[in-house]
């Protein structure tokens, strides 16, 4: 369905913002700007490789992101100029994270190219089938991203890794800024429709995976070092929770919202039905 004169209007005040924010405060060089003087080999950490590693094959996936966002927004000038500055942005993710793996000695050259012949063997797919799944999706995925990209910044501090320390703090403060898009975002869809978006947000939750999930090879094993995710339980204190807050809406009407969307699929043909995808989220929400 295409955009209406309010959605565009909307999206491209919401965009306008947010470029001059981040062209004015949040602008910053992998090269120039990070202190790459202060590198301490003595400080890095397989530990600190594994999650460098993960968090840049994640980002490697940016042009398969991308394409699929543009296909989705290409009607909103807003929605579709957001895409190609996050575009920017992570892709600068990708390259701090891979001159901070090869400076430091944590990855060869060779071992890096064999880890992105890996990524590049396999394809990113759209988790979620319309436009406004997909910005419930980023409002939450930004937000365990910047919960992530937040726990290894203090980690590196207390561990005294300045440098490190500083590369997270700008990643974070991205994802941040990413995440306050979505919201904004979903402010407007709830305005729009209330109980559409209340419901498409609920599918979302209950449904949400992180992007790296079949794609980073050794994922499962990756999870098990300290600090390459966050557990369900600190996603929903700290993510869904307080994004509810932000919203204006709770748990209750996100739990209303999903029995009323599964009670309505429950009467259609069973050949319609959706396939389930249970997840330790969910679970831990409805509970």
């Amino acid at each position: 369905m295409s955009a209406t004169h309010s959605q565009r209007e909307k999206m491209y005040r919401a965009y306008c913002e947010y470029f001059d924010t981040a062209e004015k405060k949040r602008r910053w060089n992998p090269f120039n700007d990070v202190a790459w003087e202060k590198m301490n080999t003595a400080l890095n950490t397989e530990e600190d490789a594994v999650c460098l590693e993960t968090f840049c094959g994640v980002e490697l996936y940016v042009p398969d992101y991308t394409s699929n966002a543009f296909k989705m927004t290409r009607d909103l000038f807003g929605a579709a100029w957001f895409e190609a500055s996050w575009g920017y942005e992570e892709s600068k993710h990708a390259l701090v994270y891979r001159e901070y793996l090869i400076r430091s000695g944590l990855r060869t050259e060779e071992q890096y190219n064999a880890f992105e012949d890996h990524i590049f063997g396999k394809i990113w797919q759209l988790p979620f089938k319309t436009r406004r799944q997909m910005n419930c999706y980023g409002a939450l995925q930004e937000s365990a991203t910047y919960l992530i990209y937040a726990t290894q910044r203090d980690k590196a501090k207390e561990n005294g890794n300045e440098l490190l320390q500083q590369i997270y703090f700008l990643v974070s403060r991205d994802e941040a800024a990413h995440r306050g898009f979505y919201q904004k975002i979903l402010q407007f869809e709830l305005h729009e429709d209330p109980e559409g978006a209340m419901e498409d947000l609920a599918h979302v939750v209950f449904n949400f995976y992180m992007p790296g999930i079949g794609l980073i090879p050794e994922y499962d094993e990756r999870l098990k070092i300290s600090g390459v995710g966050v557990t369900p339980q600190y996603f929903l204190q700290h993510g869904v929770f307080p994004l509810l807050k932000a919203l204006g809406t709770s748990r209750a009407e996100l739990i209303k919202a999903y029995r009323r969307k599964q009670n309505r699929e429950a009467a259609k043909p069973t050949e319609e039905l959706p396939a389930a995808k249970p997840s330790l989220e969910a679970a831990q929400l409805a509970a």
